[in-house]
């Protein structure tokens, strides 16, 4: 049985890393909200024990995904425009909104593993397990990604 504190530590040190991948599956930040936690509450439920680390951060958003997919199948889904939700949040400049848009305009593959590569520091092969893909298709999305990014932040100039 984990004490309270091993709890709160669990769902702070994880809680942003969900959010951020439901978020941008998603595109939703209530269905992101609800994602995470569902993520959390399994987390917190699940009896046995992580090898390590990164075995809790790869169950983690393996799971992640799965409730991503289980909340497209429900017929109560609605979605905020991403323009809206940027907004809403608070960047460091005019530039990282600029980014934090174009990102979330992707496509979802190719938003994923821009997330996971860049934000969450997964490599190429890591994605490809988590995924469950090819290595080769992670590294042509995040290929394709960059170019859409690039042409997309060139016009926005």
């Amino acid at each position: 049985m984990k004490s309270d504190e091993q709890r709160i530590l669990l769902i702070e040190t994880y809680r942003d890393m969900i959010f951020r991948i439901a978020y941008s599956y998603t595109k939703c930040p209530e269905d992101a909200d609800d994602v995470t936690q569902e993520v959390l509450l399994r987390l917190l439920q699940r009896d046995k024990e992580f090898t390590s680390e990164e075995h809790r951060r790869n169950w983690l958003i393996r799971v992640t995904i799965n409730q991503c997919r289980m909340l497209f199948r429900s017929p109560w889904r609605k979605c905020v425009s991403i323009e809206d939700y940027a907004e809403s949040l608070s960047f460091e400049d005019h530039d990282s909104s600029d980014l934090f848009t174009a990102v979330m305009n992707l496509d979802r593959k190719y938003r994923l593993v821009v997330l996971l590569y860049y934000y969450e520091g997964y490599s190429t092969a890591e994605i490809a397990g988590l995924l469950q893909c090819r290595e080769s298709t992670v590294t042509t999305r995040l290929f394709r990604a960059r170019e859409k990014l690039r042409d997309v932040l060139k016009e926005a100039e």
